[in-house]
This record gives C-alpha cells, structure tokens and sequence, in this order.
C-alpha cells in the first residue's frame, strides 16, 4: 500500500483526538441517529478531507428509499454510508440493507457505521450478490502515531480514493490472510514439496500426500482455518490460481512445440532447396 502523504498523516493527528472527545460524549448522551449522522459528516469533512456540502449527500436516493450518506466526487458515487445511531450495536440485517442499497446502484464501496465503528465493505456483483469486510476502524481506539492506523483511516480518505488505494488494499486482503496461507499449506505443490522434505529427513520412510495433509489439517492448522465459508472461499482462490498457472504452462507448451515443428519443417524445407539447386547445378 502506497505511503500516507504527510500533509494527510497531520490532518489525521489534528483532528482525531477532537473527535474521539466529541463521540465519548455523544455515546454517553445516547444521542439519536440524526445526531450521528451529523457527527459522521463533520469526521467525513475534517478528518477524510471531504467537502460536506459538495462531496457529501445526505439521503441519497436509491430506488425509492434512501441511503443516509453517499461520498461523490466527479459525478460518480464513492462511498454509500449507512449510519445508525451511536448507541446501536452494528448487526447484520443494518449491513444487508447498506449492501442491497450498494448493489441496486451498482456501487461496490459500502460503509456502515455508529460513528464509533467504521466498516468498510466491498461488494462482489456474483450471482447471489456477496461481499468482504475489507477493514474495521474503532473511532476511540485510534492511535494517531499509529501508521498502520492511518493506512487504514487513508483507504476512506479523499486523497485515498484519489488514488484508488482501496483496490490495492482489497486485493492485499484478500491475497494476504490466513485462510489463503492455510489454503495454500494444503495444496498440492505444497504437500508434494513438504513430502520431499520428509523424505530426506527420513531415508527410506514411506510418505503418502494424504498423510502430509491429514497432519496439517488437523494437528498444524486452526480448525477455523480449514473450515467454514472464509476457508472455502480461499480455497477456491487457490484453485483457480492453480488452474490458471496450468493452463498457461500448457498453452507455453503448445506453443514451444508448435515453434519446434516450425523450425524442423524450415529446416527440411532449406535442404529440398538447397538438393534442388545443386541438381540443377550439375545439370548446367
């Protein structure tokens, strides 16, 4: 992920610590959700850089219902932003309402917070629709000397949109994460490598892949690693990757072949040539 500029990293240290006093006491007044959301917009402007009364629409409008906040910037919906009030907990069906919202606009970048929390999603336009919590902020445990706290504070920023660091970070996320590793430990390539090292360790020993696997699986790995619907999505990854490298080994190999033929034919093609020119040399 690209380096927060300093002019961003100040603005960030400026202005948090601010409003992580104004949403201590909003949490204790309980203030309602209109309240909330204009506490969100006042971090949108002052801390992410927004401009709140061009960049900023309040109950944007999506087929007949409304979105709390949308961020726009050159005519194009960056953010939807559904907030609740500061005293409610976030649960699911306030996220599936802030994703149909996302997927009847088809806009992938969803936000749903209280203003304590701040969850970023993105929206997979599959059949069925999905979608993957890309990160996480709680307002009142930011640390402003944190540079991994404003790396995340960065991915909804302005000048972060700017610079479609979301893409960069999304795909990070998806590529970097422990059910991927675990994926990957699982593999074949991986369990034929580790079943070579094995067997160097121990001459002569038998090691079947089954058995490297059926050790990592449940004696190295987390259950929750190797199971459940984060596990099999990574799996999947991995397995279309695979599948890809395959192909394209396959296709490079054609290919050689296809050149190797080519040059065996030139090459009997140039004798012919070469026999038919001294026949006719002979001749003269």
């Amino acid at each position: 992920m690209s380096r927060v500029p300093k002019s961003i990293v100040d603005r960030f240290t400026k202005s948090i610590g601010k409003f992580q006093k104004v949403l201590r006491n909003a949490h204790d007044r309980d203030v309602n959700e209109s309240d909330t959301v204009a506490i969100v917009t006042d971090i949108l402007s002052e801390v992410f850089g927004y401009d709140k009364y061009l960049e900023v629409t309040r109950e944007f409008a999506i087929r007949g219902t409304y979105c709390d906040l949308a961020i726009k910037m050159d005519d194009k919906v960056q953010f939807l932003i559904e907030v609740k009030a500061i005293g409610t907990d976030l649960k699911e069906r306030h996220l599936r309402q802030a994703i149909d919202y996302g997927s009847n606009h088809g806009i992938k970048w969803v936000i749903l917070t209280n203003g304590l929390e701040w969850q970023v999603h993105r929206i997979r336009f599959e059949r069925p629709i999905t979608h993957d919590l890309v990160c996480t902020l709680k307002f009142l445990e930011l640390n402003v000397r944190s540079a991994k706290d404003h790396e995340a504070l960065f991915l909804i920023s302005k000048k972060g949109v700017r610079k479609d660091i979301r893409e960069d970070y999304y795909e990070k996320v998806q590529s970097v994460n422990r059910f991927v590793v675990g994926a990957l430990l699982l593999s074949t390539p991986v369990l034929v490598k580790v079943r070579q090292e094995l067997r160097k360790i121990s001459e002569g020993v038998k090691v079947d892949l089954s058995e490297v696997e059926e050790i990592l699986r449940s004696e190295v790995l987390k259950r929750d690693v190797v199971d459940g619907d984060e596990a099999v999505v990574a799996a999947a990854r991995v397995a279309r990757f695979y599948r890809k490298v395959s192909r394209t080994t396959k296709k490079q190999q054609l290919k050689n072949t296809s050149v190797s033929a080519g040059a065996k034919d030139d090459s009997i093609t140039e004798s012919l040539l070469e026999e038919t020119s001294l026949k006719v040399g002979e001749r003269v």
